[in-house]
């Protein structure tokens, strides 16, 4: 029996008969029900990436569903079949002609009508084998990601009897089933039975004997609560932030119904969304037609009940004086992140409501006007683009990342590129293929977002001369010189299907409703997460027959790349590892964003990664920034806590980067005093060792410590115990050694100035009398003037903090977790080692007290690494490992007995190149298999001892990690 067989014998001995068996866990028996980590998408494209062929036998597919499993399909090797149906005549045409469209994919149709096809099965064949996954999940978006299913996958070798039970009924299909064709899908397209659907768009309406009622969804629904709240608390301004497409004037309008003011100002700042507007209103409020007035251009009806203004014909020098300040009661202000202009504050400063109401769907600005500010720090609701994707206010979008055009002199998509770079026929004809591959084809209703107006003024023309899918492309090009009147016509054309595409380079990033536009085409470097996500947002509005967006993003070689993920995933932490994990993993997990999906070619993951691996996200500059934007919303010097709390930059990257965030604080001028020295070694301690949040053990003993000042060790083993965390001696004294520093070196016990937190005396815990001193020096108080110079409060916000970073990234029993990043002076920490053996750990250490061994490979080696060093360790498959011992050992060395014997438990960590920095990813525990003795050369030629072994992990490494780790090329800074 070969290796292969073996390894499936003893799974499916461990799937079926005795889980306690020791088996790799690659072909056992797995019920896939789309839980966080375990979804039909992750499992179908784990099992492409290691197949030769496929056959999918499915009876609903729909285009949304397909693509998320684009990318997957697009970089298969082999061949696929996919048998599907018409079946209740669910799956739409255009889904058979995107099928019709897939290289390499073999499709048959069985009509299906008189007996139904209903299957759901999906063949994996690889050299010496089958896996099939079987089950409930249709090939469309929700039932790959995130309905209920329950599909069983099985593996089995070629001669079991299961693999020809399967592929009889795949011979019974092909002998039903027709060829797809061109012709067939005209064929019905005519006869087939229209089903009836009726579309939401996000709404919900109640039918009454009057008539239908809009009523408010949940998220708005919790946004006019906010509202009230705020409003019952007297104030009398508020800014609720909306993103775009979110239904943010129909919100507007349910709060008026609330509120029924006596009259209504609802200001604007272009003319063409005012009747919209106030359509919408009329909508929800079922008022008098009578009772709605425009204020713009030659109408100026100022006396109806509810005025629908623009801006510029309210603001003039001889309007405005003739209105009444105080003529409405409740005013409404669209798109107030641009209230700081002149003539907005004109009418700000004129106007004196009962209520003033301000939407946004960016309140960030970069003119350091403080939106914030001007509503009395008053956000009673956010309602941002990844809540309402997860809320399903929005359609989901499909992005893929694809590598940009490149010939034999380089990669033409640069900063600096030129306009006879851009436009060359072989760049238009690379575009037309990857439209071709990612795009529908057919009913486009597309933007492209080009780098500057003439490359989209002669794109258009050289686009215009093209045929796609049979197709003559018809597009226009609009830019910030052409009338409004031409781009109304240019967008109407295109929502009647007259055009495939408007090209421009930044005029529609806001302040144009377009819901049927479905496909968006990047062909510019990402210099703004703002600009790129307010682009991404014009087309995720819902709309009848849409329900998807396609990103297709033409990613060259950009200094900026690194910007996508950060726009993709609104990750804002400025952490380097927690990108770089989202990039790795988005295209087997995807991101939290409902059904959305990221998907990324190989060359295009390794252009962001080399970019986010040279960008400085970290510096000071960008620091201020974020602490002068977090400001603003707050309306004073917001804490570590804070930053937590509104998801943007990492409390501990900028609560440690330079020493602690008081001394930060100082140093960019926030604050006029900083810590004393003794203050800022304490702190500096404090941040770089317990604000990370690894575990909460030492936060809550020294949470317990600021309030009682001591504590015995049974109060704190009992403190531990109700906080529901582990309380073994072991945990304890690992705490104790953390906080006096004896888990240190002697050489780092001295770096912060010989400190400790605590100091121990008999079994009573309590407060070093220096840091007790320092502490308590200070008054507690709520005054943020104040505690922002406070040792004591940045104390406690570094206490606080690290309690919230456990809970949010971390283990709260203090283990380590599969997928996370960890130093080897936190894997120290966690494997509860005396001390911090980091300087002298190397490839591997064995630690008798506790008998654990942490591995830390460094997967892709820098050409400067002496040969004698330079260890082959490399990945048979997600499960196994090659591993090489350090070189001059054998079989017989002592240091390998505990290994190969398995007396210790082994972790292994993993990393892709030393440009990563010092944090490895925590691949799980391992165990050792078939130790071998062997040499390596090293310098000069000569041969070393050497001992390798396979670590067979307790479960497989995530598909797209194990791919980022073992893909060739080092991404590194120096590059």
């Amino acid at each position: 029996m070969n290796q292969r067989a073996l390894a499936i014998a003893r799974d499916i001995e461990f799937g079926f008969l005795d889980a306690s068996v020791n088996a790799e866990q690659l072909y056992n028996p797995e019920l896939i029900a789309n839980t966080t980590d375990n979804t039909m998408l992750w499992a179908m494209k784990k099992e492409l990436a290691r197949s030769e062929r496929f056959i999918f036998s499915v009876a609903f597919i729909t285009s949304s569903g397909l693509a998320m499993l684009k990318q997957a399909l697009y970089e298969f090797p082999g061949q696929g079949t996919i048998i599907t149906s018409r079946y209740l005549d669910f799956n739409e045409p255009d889904v058979f002609r995107e099928l019709l469209n897939l290289d390499n994919v073999e499709v048959l149709v069985d009509d299906g009508v008189e007996e139904g096809f209903h299957a759901k099965g999906y063949l994996f064949e690889q050299a010496d084998g089958l896996t099939a996954i079987v089950g409930s999940s249709n090939l469309t978006d929700r039932a790959l990601k995130v309905n209920q299913e329950w599909n069983i996958r099985f593996t089995a070798l070629p001669d079991g009897e299961i693999v020809e039970q399967l592929h009889a009924a795949i011979r019974r299909q092909r002998q039903r089933a027709q060829p797809l064709t061109d012709e067939w899908i005209a064929d019905y397209e005519r006869l087939r039975q229209q089903r009836s659907i009726i579309p939401r768009h996000g709404r919900v309406v109640e039918a009454t004997a009057e008539g239908e009622r809009i009523l408010p969804n949940r998220m708005q629904a919790e946004a006019l609560d906010a509202l009230q709240h705020v409003i019952d608390e007297g104030e009398k301004k508020a800014v609720i932030i909306s993103a775009t497409g979110t239904g943010k004037t129909i919100l507007a309008a349910l709060a008026v119904r609330n509120a029924n003011p006596a009259r209504l100002l609802f200001i604007v700042h272009r003319e063409q969304i005012l009747q919209k507007a106030l359509q919408e209103f009329q909508k929800v409020l079922q008022a008098d037609p009578d009772d709605f007035g425009l204020f713009v251009g030659g109408k100026k009806e100022i006396d109806a009940r509810y005025v629908f203004a623009s801006y510029q014909s309210l603001a003039r020098p001889e309007t405005l004086p003739g209105i009444d300040p105080r003529a409405f009661d409740y005013i409404i202000i669209d798109e107030v992140h641009r209230a700081g202009a002149d003539s907005y504050r004109r009418l700000l400063e004129h106007f004196r409501p009962e209520f003033l109401l301000g939407l946004t769907a960016t309140p960030e600005r970069t003119d350091g006007f403080n939106i914030y500010e001007l509503f009395d720090y008053n956000v009673p609701y956010e309602i941002r683009l990844h809540d309402a994707l997860r809320s399903k206010m929005l359609v989901p979008f499909h992005y893929y990342g694809v590598a940009d055009f490149e010939d034999s002199r380089g990669v033409i998509a640069r900063d600096d590129s030129t306009l006879d770079e851009l436009l060359s026929a072989e760049r238009v004809d690379y575009l037309l293929e990857m439209l071709r591959v990612y795009g529908y084809p057919r009913g486009v209703k597309g933007l492209m977002f080009c780098s500057r107006t003439r490359e989209a003024q002669l794109l258009s023309e050289k686009l215009n001369e093209r045929s796609l899918n049979g197709c003559r492309l018809r597009t226009v090009a609009l830019s910030g010189a052409d009338t409004q009147a031409k781009r109304d016509e240019a967008v109407r054309r295109l929502a009647e299907g007259e055009l495939d595409y408007i090209l421009t380079v930044d005029i529609f990033n806001e302040g144009i409703d377009i819901p049927v536009l479905n496909q968006i085409v990047m062909l510019r470097a990402t210099e703004s997460s703002i600009i790129f996500t307010q682009q991404l947002g014009r087309g995720l509005r819902k709309a009848e027959g849409k329900d998807h967006l396609r990103v297709i993003d033409f990613i060259g070689n950009y200094a900026n790349n690194y910007l996508i993920p950060i726009a993709l995933t609104g990750d804002n932490s400025a952490n380097k590892d927690s990108l770089r994990e989202k990039i790795v993993s988005s295209e087997t997990k995807g991101v939290e964003l409902g059904t959305s999906s990221i998907n990324f070619d190989r060359i295009s993951q390794e252009r962001i990664l080399t970019s986010l691996a040279k960008a400085r996200l970290d510096g000071k500059r960008e620091f201020k920034k974020m602490i002068a934007q977090l400001e603003q919303r707050l309306g004073q010097i917001p804490c570590l806590r804070d930053f937590a709390r509104f998801d943007t930059v990492d409390p501990f990257v900028i609560g440690s980067k330079y020493n602690d965030y008081w001394s930060l604080l100082h140093s960019l001028r926030f604050v006029e005093r900083g810590p004393s020295p003794q203050e800022a070694r304490y702190l500096k301690f404090l941040s770089s060792e317990i604000l990370n949040g690894l575990r909460p053990h030492e936060a809550l003993l020294l949470q317990k410590l600021l309030t009682d000042r001591e504590i015995t060790r049974e109060e704190f083993s009992q403190l531990l115990d109700d906080a529901d965390t582990a309380a073994n001696p072991e945990v304890l004294s690992s705490v104790e050694r953390m906080l006096t520093l004896e888990f240190f070196s002697t050489r780092r016990r001295k770096a912060p100035g010989d400190i400790a937190i605590i100091r121990i005396k008999g079994d009573v815990i309590s407060l070093d009398p220096e840091f007790a001193g320092l502490y308590f020096a200070y008054a507690a108080s709520d005054d943020r003037a104040y505690t922002s110079q406070s040792f004591r409060a940045h104390v406690d916000d570094i206490v606080d903090t690290s309690l919230f970073l456990t809970q949010a990234e971390h283990s709260w029993r203090g283990e380590l977790l599969v997928g996370n990043r960890y130093s080897r002076k936190d894997v120290c920490r966690l494997l509860l080692w005396d001390r911090n053996e980091e300087s002298t750990m190397y490839g591997y250490k064995v630690d008798k007290a506790t008998s654990t061994c942490p591995i830390f490979v460094t997967y892709d080696k820098h050409p400067d690494v002496p040969a004698s060093t330079r260890y082959l360790d490399s990945f048979v498959s997600p499960s196994v490992m090659n591993w090489y011992s350090r070189s001059g050992r054998t079989l017989e060395s002592n240091e390998l007995q505990p290994i190969l014997g398995g007396e210790v438990a082994l972790h292994l960590f993993v990393k892709k190149s030393d440009a990563e920095g010092t944090d490895f990813f925590y691949l799980g525990e391992a165990e050792s298999k078939d130790p071998e003795q062997t040499t390596m050369r090293g310098e000069g030629g000569r041969e070393h001892d050497v001992v390798t072994m396979n670590l067979e992990l307790d479960s497989p490494v995530e598909l797209g990690l194990y791919r980022y780790l073992v893909d060739t090329g080092v991404v590194d800074a120096d590059s």
